[in-house]
């Protein structure tokens, strides 16, 4: 079933529960993290950043594919925007046919950032999609340039946000950061500002730069009101694990092949974590 997320994350913060967000780029790991979800009964959402958008796939392509992926399962498959920049590149998406569009506009001061992620809701209302947007920033684990304390989203201003732009999702920041962490390193959460946004908001809230985060940070995360968990750098490593494993085992072996069991082997890391946000079973 092709949906938006609006219904699924409502009701993913009804029941306390989060719907999994794998970053995938074609029609091989957007398969696998169906077929995952499938087999879990979960609601799912395909993510696509917009670097790979604009670089390997684009929305005229990749949309169609998707969408014929989730008619053929019986699960909800919404596919999202990853981190929207741009203007232009979030409305032609949806145009095009995504579902859902998640607008990044943390550059920008606040008011700025209501502007731009108020114009994409406006638009995206005529064509059914949702909309998630984001307060606070979010650092990289490459370099170092991880999170710090002012990056952190402000519930009062979070409130402000939500209300001001009428989103269906709010990308919060409380501690996680995008991209592998070294080994041993789990983030530290910030469990009680978590919990203060969620009061001043009652929405879905959702977690970027999941990988990495550690299962029980995960856990204590969705307890305490995150709707939605992004997850990309897992996922990927899953995949380079699995081509390294089967190339070891036959350096002679079929493309093709191999393709199928990469599909194969990385639905496992996205049915652990859609267990970890206890989804499974949680499909219409």
């Amino acid at each position: 079933m092709y949906v938006s997320m609006k219904d699924m994350l409502q009701r993913a913060n009804e029941g306390n529960y989060a719907v999994m967000a794998i970053n995938c780029f074609n029609i091989e790991t957007a398969r696998a993290v169906i077929a995952a979800a499938q087999e879990e009964r979960a609601p799912i959402i395909i993510n696509i950043v917009q670097e790979h958008l604009v670089h390997h796939a684009d929305s005229e392509l990749i949309a169609p594919i998707v969408r014929k992926l989730a008619e053929r399962a019986s699960v909800e498959v919404a596919l999202n925007l990853d981190h929207g920049e741009e203007i232009a590149i979030i409305k032609k998406c949806i145009i095009d046919g995504f579902s859902s569009v998640m607008v990044d506009a943390s550059r920008f001061d606040l008011d700025g950032n209501i502007r731009m992620t108020k114009q994409i809701t406006e638009f995206a209302a005529a064509y059914g999609v949702s909309v998630e947007g984001e307060i606070g920033c979010m650092g990289g684990s490459e370099g170092g340039k991880y999170t710090s304390d002012s990056m952190l989203t402000n519930p009062q201003e979070a409130r402000l946000f939500a209300t001001k732009t009428g989103i269906d999702a709010l990308a919060i920041s409380i501690g996680t950061s995008h991209g592998n962490y070294p080994e041993g390193y789990h983030p530290e959460f910030d469990f009680a500002r978590l919990k203060e946004i969620k009061e001043a908001t009652s929405m879905p809230l959702v977690l970027h730069g999941g990988s990495g985060s550690g299962d029980e940070n995960i856990k204590n995360a969705v307890e305490f009101g995150i709707n939605k968990i992004n997850v990309g750098c897992d996922f990927m490593n899953a995949n380079v694990d699995s081509i390294k494993k089967h190339l070891k085992k036959d350096p002679e072996i079929n493309y093709w092949v191999m393709m199928h069991q990469v599909e194969k082997d990385s639905k496992e890391i996205v049915k652990h974590y859609i267990r970890l946000s206890k989804s499974n079973g949680k499909s219409l």
